[in-house]
């Protein structure tokens, strides 16, 4: 498969985002419910109504999924989706009112761009309506637009990341074709690798007026303290949020699988991964009708984040004073 998202039947997205204040969210919408589970990696997580991802919750399935900026203050994009939602009569059926289920997950860009200016319920209800099953927009964009990589020397040594997707495709059960399509907001502490060569693509640099890379993983093991460390709010809070959607039909236990080995596929590009200073996450979601071995779709899944994080910095455009590697 080329580079992108899908198309995964029966889920949407959408982005909206302020140029300005480098920030905005992404929404996934599957109208009709989807199977969700998530991995947390990361020690600095910023989340809502992930309890409603047990297995065992009543609930069975979540209607949307919402990426956002703005750290703590974003998660109130999600409100603006349920609105939409509950507009068009989609939801949990409760008798008396149709509730939609919206897990969200933040990430921190606040240290770009208009810190004072953050996504909303207003943010969250444009990327909903802008929602589509064609194609996905990359880089500077939704949840990604105000991301970076590589700040263990501080934001004036960081570069520019975004937006990333990808999407694997294999035989499942009966010969069906089945997709696994990963969408991933790159905004790391540490750097991101080419998973194939291993190549340094983007992360801290040496010096702020320079494009050679310092290394993050190798520069900790050598001694060297993060930017800021022991202060309250340094180093600069990070997050990878990562979704991965197939249409195969798997249950809340097998979905839960395939988000942990979806998880291996942030290891082989970030570098380092699963900081104390990330809020990573892999969420899987399942919206579909096609068999195949769980086993083969966390496979499919792995090689589809790893390919999407690349993607996070390898389309993003130099913003907010951060040099990208898309111009």
């Amino acid at each position: 498969m080329p580079p992108g998202f899908g198309p995964i039947a029966g889920l949407i997205v959408g982005h909206a985002h302020d140029e300005r204040a480098l920030t905005g969210c992404t929404v996934l919408i599957a109208e009709r419910g989807m199977t969700a589970a998530c991995e947390v990696r990361g020690g600095a997580t910023g989340t809502r109504e992930l309890g409603v991802l047990d297995p065992g919750h009543i609930a069975g399935k979540i209607h949307a999924l919402v990426f956002a900026g703005g750290s703590a203050f974003g998660l109130d994009a999600a409100s603006g989706v349920v609105r939409w939602l509950e507009e068009r009569g989609i939801g949990f059926d409760a008798g008396v009112a149709r509730l939609p289920i919206v897990p969200a997950a933040i990430l921190f860009d606040l240290a770009i761009g208009d810190a004072a200016r953050r996504p909303d319920a207003a943010m969250g209800y444009q990327a909903a309506s802008a929602a589509t099953s064609g194609t996905v927009t990359e880089g500077n964009v939704g949840a990604g637009a105000g991301a970076s990589v590589g700040k263990l020397c501080g934001m004036e040594r960081a570069m520019k990341s975004g937006m990333g997707c990808w999407t694997e495709e294999f035989a499942g059960v009966g010969g069906q074709t089945v997709r696994v399509a990963a969408l991933a907001a790159v905004n790391a502490f540490g750097d991101v690798r080419d998973p194939a060569t291993g190549r340094l693509l983007a992360g801290a640099r040496a010096a702020a007026g320079s494009r050679e890379l310092l290394d993050t993983a190798a520069a900790l093991r050598r001694g060297q303290t993060p930017a800021g460390f022991g202060r309250p709010a340094a180093p600069p809070a990070n997050t990878v949020l990562v979704a991965v959607a197939t249409d195969a039909a798997l249950d809340g236990i097998a979905t839960q699988r395939v988000a942990m080995m979806a998880s291996a596929g942030m290891a082989r590009a970030l570098s380092p991964a699963f900081t104390r200073f990330d809020g990573d996450i892999v969420f899987a979601l399942s919206c579909g009708d096609r068999e195949a071995a769980v086993e083969a779709v966390g496979a499919a899944a792995a090689d589809s984040v790893a390919n999407a994080i690349v993607r996070g910095v390898t389309q993003a455009r130099s913003a907010g004073g951060l040099p990208g590697l898309a111009g």
